[in-house]
């Protein structure tokens, strides 16, 4: 394209033209509502009253890249900085996983079982950018929330999303359960990795981090080692609930039954398949 060109491109054509690139129209329309800085609720109406207005080059320009790198497969989220999860606008780095509606039903099934509570102590293991703690602690401000990463840098991130939010939660760093050495809780959740090495699937999450992804040559190594651990840390009565491959669901019931929980339980996500699984400690 030509600088003549390129100073007559309107808004629509910007877009329309990232969409004949194969960009899904309402990326194409973030993209561009993250360019021009619109607030996220007012994006789409001003997008469609102001449709002709010429988008000055250099807004152009930061916009044809984001959508090239967009078409390369990056997520979305990584490209505006965000991500909402559970009414909560959450920022998110290529460090941390990009947060999954369907993990809302993880927070669901936590808050339904917290909630008659006066004080529950619960812990996010594998928190990554701190969705599902943030969530947690957004829904059920009288719980104690306690959030675990391996990653130093996946920690800043959700430390980061906690203090913005003003929500009190407590980060500490370390695998899985070990940060909690000594403490005993009414609640432990998690969505670990549970991507079995070598899935085809894995090329289309590249951007990813790949240590949050995968777990061994069946993807349950990481769910093994907390269903191992999570007895030594819940109270009598306590649950732990955790995430799962949509095929995982017998193995993971499986799990809890050997290591001695009861009332165990799967869940389905919004597409119906069984995504979450949980037992309860006597």
């Amino acid at each position: 394209m030509n600088d003549d060109a390129r100073a007559r491109t309107t808004v629509a054509q910007a877009w329309q033209a990232a969409v004949q690139r194969g960009l899904e129209r309402i990326d194409a329309q973030a993209l561009l509502a993250h360019v021009l800085d619109l607030p996220p609720g007012r994006a789409r109406a001003w997008l469609l009253a102001h449709d002709t207005d010429p988008l000055p080059p250099a807004q152009l320009a930061r916009y044809e890249a984001l959508v090239q790198r967009r078409a390369t497969g990056e997520p979305l989220a990584y490209l505006v900085g965000t991500r909402e999860f559970y009414g909560l606008t959450l920022a998110v780095t290529p460090a941390v996983l990009v947060p999954r509606p369907d993990t809302e039903t993880l927070v669901d099934w936590a808050v339904e079982l917290l909630r008659p509570l006066p004080a529950p102590r619960v812990a996010d293991l594998g928190t990554g950018s701190g969705a599902i703690a943030l969530a947690l602690k957004h829904s059920l401000p009288q719980a104690e929330v306690s959030a675990v990463d391996l990653s130093a840098e996946a920690l800043a991130v959700a430390r980061a999303n906690g203090e913005r939010l003003g929500l009190a939660v407590q980060w500490l760093h370390g695998s899985w359960l070990e940060p909690l050495a000594g403490r005993r809780l009414e609640m432990i959740v998690s969505n670990p990795p549970y991507i079995a090495d070598g899935d085809p699937h894995l090329p289309a999450l590249q951007h990813e981090p790949e240590r949050a992804l995968t777990s061994g040559p069946d993807g349950l190594d990481d769910l093994r080692r907390i269903v191992a651990a999570a007895p030594h840390h819940l109270l009598p009565g306590g649950w732990l609930l955790l995430e799962h491959g949509h095929d995982q669901a017998e193995a993971v019931q499986a799990l809890l039954r050997e290591a001695g929980f009861q009332r165990i339980q799967t869940r389905h996500d919004l597409g119906h398949r069984p995504r979450c699984t949980g037992g309860r400690w006597n």
